[in-house]
């Protein structure tokens, strides 16, 4: 996973998450690791962070893989409420995109 302009590897380890009990389940109860959400279309997401032992950073893209927000330390047992519409959403651990990532950029995936 990259980010294209600037050309920063993320990681080439993550997980897909699709199906509706991995994107439910997603970080609960595991260590620290990358997942990708994708979804059927473009939409508004709440989020939530119920047994999840450690903050992370979401990065919410549209259906052009785009930064259209970003989500910097969300802690656990919290719930956080998209601002814009996404088709996709990265989880990563906290301070590993630091000011890598900027709205607008493109994430190929």
């Amino acid at each position: 996973m990259n980010n294209k302009p600037a050309k920063i590897v993320f990681t080439r380890k993550y997980k897909v998450c699709k199906s509706f009990l991995s994107k439910l389940r997603g970080l609960m109860f595991s260590k620290k690791r990358i997942l990708v959400f994708e979804f059927d279309k473009e939409k508004y997401h709440s989020l939530h962070m119920f047994f999840v032992f450690f903050p992370i950073d979401v990065i919410f893209l549209d259906k052009n893989k785009r930064v259209v927000e970003i989500k910097k330390n969300f802690k656990p047992f919290t719930i956080y409420n998209s601002k814009k519409k996404a088709k996709y959403i990265i989880e990563i651990p906290a301070g590993r995109i630091q000011d890598k990532v900027n709205i607008g950029d493109k994430v190929r995936i």
